[in-house]
């Protein structure tokens, strides 16, 4: 229910979904999709938590991993940036900021998803720190925090189709602001 959500929401946005249309693609009643979430922003909110999870579970696969940590923080680029134009994970991200600033509980649920990302990228970095492959006093919260607004940075106008904005230049600019952000031990 909830992937097919996000599917909806990625094709024509949130504004436009009705929880009848969603109901008839599930082949299930309007009042059924109400009973579970009652409105579009508790839909929202659960399409994305759910869609989070699932990428939890890879970051810290990916954590475990056993490669140096710049190949780790490579595919830490790789697993946040869109995937193209109306990726549908990060068109829920989208929606979700729109809505946040007067609504105080997604507020709280989009800080509570950002720092699942803030956190496995810090100790990414501090894996790195311990290894000796990134310098000993690097600011691991600064520049975590750092990578993390520039990937978002990267990642709307992809999102958002402009363009020239594309995976491929998002993923050559975010190497390259890493190289020089991350100083190397």
């Amino acid at each position: 229910m909830l992937e097919e959500a996000m599917t909806v929401i990625a094709e024509s946005g949130l504004a436009s979904l009705t929880m009848s249309a969603l109901a008839d693609r599930l082949g299930t009643s309007g009042g059924h999709i109400l009973y579970y979430f009652g409105t579009k922003d508790r839909l929202l909110l659960e399409a994305l938590r759910w869609s989070e999870a699932a990428l939890t579970g890879e970051r810290r696969a990916l954590l475990g991993r056993r490669v140096t940590a710049e190949r780790k923080l490579d595919q830490f680029l790789e697993l946040y940036l869109p995937n193209g134009s109306r990726d549908p994970r990060w068109t829920l991200w989208i929606e979700l900021w729109a809505r946040t600033p007067g609504n105080e509980p997604l507020r709280r649920a989009q800080q509570e998803l950002d720092r699942g990302w803030q956190a496995d990228l810090e100790e990414l970095l501090a894996q790195g720190v311990r290894r000796a492959r990134f310098a000993a006093g690097l600011d691991v919260p600064g520049r975590a925090g750092e990578l993390i607004a520039l990937l978002d940075g990267l990642s709307i106008p992809v999102v958002l189709g402009q363009p020239g904005a594309d995976r491929t230049r998002a993923l050559t600019s975010a190497r390259s602001a890493t190289h020089r952000l991350i100083e190397r031990a």
